[in-house]
């Protein structure tokens, strides 16, 4: 059962020394020299406007050139940033899974698996809201991955690539050792599966807000219980 969120002034992302691991569309200036300032911007309006190009145009049929032309930026400029156009599109998958991954490392140690594990993922929402009325970044994406086979081949690659990279800090938490205990992987698992049948419900559903997104989350968490211990069939005892 989830436990209620413990807040943690000192914990998050991007309150540590150094830059976050990824773009930020949230309120608060980042500080840092003025160079790494200046890349950290030039990025961050790649991404954005290869966003805004990939939903007009489609991923298919929009270039590296018309995403750097809108910039005003060489090509050459973009490929010191990414590898190619899907390095760009899953950029920010990377960028918010090392945002939450950072988050739960530093939720209090005091929360169970699963509520460290879904307020991390508030946390990450929230680094990357937007602070207008724009749509949030991460629904463009999560739109996009679905609506495109070769980025959504590329998120389930890297997903499995990763997945050692939750676990570990799972069983870091909890002190146990992944090799011999299941527990984190099995949480792993879970957890990715949660996600995923919420994702679906939050993007298709409603506003696309953060709160939004707990709220799907939590509901199927609540379900996981009843889904898992005996029937289903009205008027059957567990």
């Amino acid at each position: 059962m989830l436990q209620e969120a413990t807040p943690d002034p000192q914990s998050g992302p991007g309150r540590g020394p150094g830059p976050g691991p990824g773009p930020r569309t949230g309120p608060g200036p980042r500080t840092g020299p003025r160079r790494e300032r200046k890349k950290r911007q030039t990025r961050e309006a790649l991404i954005h406007t290869a966003l805004e190009l990939f939903d007009a145009k489609g991923y298919e049929n929009t270039a590296v050139r018309e995403i750097t032309d809108a910039v005003d930026v060489s090509e050459r400029t973009f490929f010191r940033y990414f590898a190619s156009k899907e390095d760009l599109a899953m950029s920010f998958v990377r960028d918010a899974r090392g945002v939450m991954l950072e988050a739960l490392a530093e939720r209090p140690a005091g929360e169970e698996p699963l509520t460290a594990l879904r307020n991390a993922m508030h946390e990450s929402l929230e680094y990357f809201r937007p602070d207008d009325d724009s749509e949030p970044a991460y629904l463009k994406v999560t739109r996009l991955i679905d609506a495109t086979p070769s980025l959504l081949a590329a998120n389930l690659r890297y997903l499995h690539e990763h997945d050692d990279d939750l676990i570990v800090v799972l069983a870091g938490r909890e002190g146990v050792d992944p090799d011999t205990d299941p527990r984190p992987r099995v949480l792993a698992a879970v957890f990715g599966g949660l996600l995923f049948v919420a994702t679906r419900d939050w993007r298709t559903r409603g506003t696309g807000s953060a709160d939004e997104m707990l709220a799907a989350f939590d509901a199927y968490v609540a379900q996981l219980g009843p889904a898992l211990a005996g029937h289903w069939r009205p008027g059957t005892r567990p």
